[in-house]
């Protein structure tokens, strides 16, 4: 009885048969990933900076409402806490933004902002989302000709 061997080129053919698919599989879930991360972090960047942008522009805002007897009197200018406070918040809620508004020593209008980034690819590995915030300052001055006085 005489046995037919298969020769080595043939069964070592056999056993690699199907690596391509698997190696094509891995490397495609790898590219979508890194892809998902750049876009996301993309995103995660722009919004942190429109973060700051808002709170930056709540900030001015809030530094426009002076206390206007002491500033006619020339005593010099100080921001009206509460019409400040006021101001900031109403920009935030234009800018569809939360935050808080400080006005500490009456010259410095601190404005303080957060939202969520909702990622676009991360969430297919359970990071729906992401946290952002932003800090902005306006100080109140008097400037004349251009100079501060």
């Amino acid at each position: 009885m005489r046995r037919l061997r298969r020769s080595p080129t043939t069964d070592s053919a056999a056993r690699e048969r199907g690596s391509v698919s698997s190696w094509l599989v891995t490397s495609t879930f790898v590219m979508i990933i890194g892809v998902g991360i750049a876009v996301d972090l993309t995103g995660q960047v722009h919004a942190q900076q429109h973060a700051r942008d808002v709170a930056f522009q709540a900030a001015r805002a809030g530094g426009q409402q002076l206390q206007g007897g002491s500033a006619i009197r020339g005593e010099g200018v100080r921001a009206d806490p509460r019409q400040a406070a006021v101001a900031a918040q109403t920009y935030l809620a234009a800018a569809d933004m939360t935050g808080s508004v400080s006005v500490p020593g009456g010259d410095v209008v601190v404005v303080r902002t957060s939202d969520v980034y909702e990622t676009k690819f991360l969430s297919f590995i359970g990071l729906s989302s992401m946290r952002v915030s932003g800090e902005g300052q306006a100080r109140v001055v008097r400037a004349v000709g251009g100079v501060e006085q």
